[in-house]
């Protein structure tokens, strides 16, 4: 989180949560797959929906905010994700912590040389299944409202305190 991130209003801009999803994405697509020697992403992938549905003000601080993203579904050629920005719960409290936002995403594999859509490679859909949740519904707007899926969490940061 960055003072900058903050709007007129004294709470974080709603695009700002665009931004912390992005961040989120590329540390699973890029350095994740990447780690796991899945190389295909780095190759090209676009947004083709976003939907975000804001719970509370997120306000700045110095300690970062969690973003818990999961895959919600795997297509032939897209993949839907969804995500929470939250603070995890305080020690011995159950749920989820207290969440700011749950937002869904769905991304399509792009050939950047041909300027077209890809299907995912085998080894793509094998990286993603470790974060599929088995309950997730169709829906990527119904798995935005799932709380105890699996996935991969990251941290937005403040630029101070790293």
């Amino acid at each position: 989180m960055r003072w900058a991130d903050m709007d007129s209003f004294g709470h974080v801009n709603n695009v700002v949560f665009l931004r912390y999803l992005e961040e989120a994405r590329s540390d699973l697509f890029f350095r994740a797959a990447r780690e796991a020697s899945v190389t295909g992403f780095s190759g090209g992938a676009v947004v083709a929906r976003h939907e975000i549905d804001y719970k509370r003000p997120l306000t700045y601080r110095p300690e970062p905010v969690v973003v818990e993203m999961w895959v919600t579904r795997l297509g032939g050629a897209s993949i839907s994700v969804a995500y929470e920005i939250k603070d995890p719960p305080e020690p011995g409290e159950d749920g989820p912590g207290t969440v700011y936002a749950r937002a869904a995403t769905v991304i399509v594999p792009f050939d950047l040389e041909r300027g077209t859509p890809r299907r995912l490679t085998r080894d793509e859909r094998a990286f993603l299944e470790k974060y599929l949740d088995d309950d997730a519904s169709a829906g990527a707007s119904d798995a935005a409202d799932a709380p105890d899926a699996p996935g991969v969490s990251g941290a937005v940061a403040s630029r101070g305190g790293e």
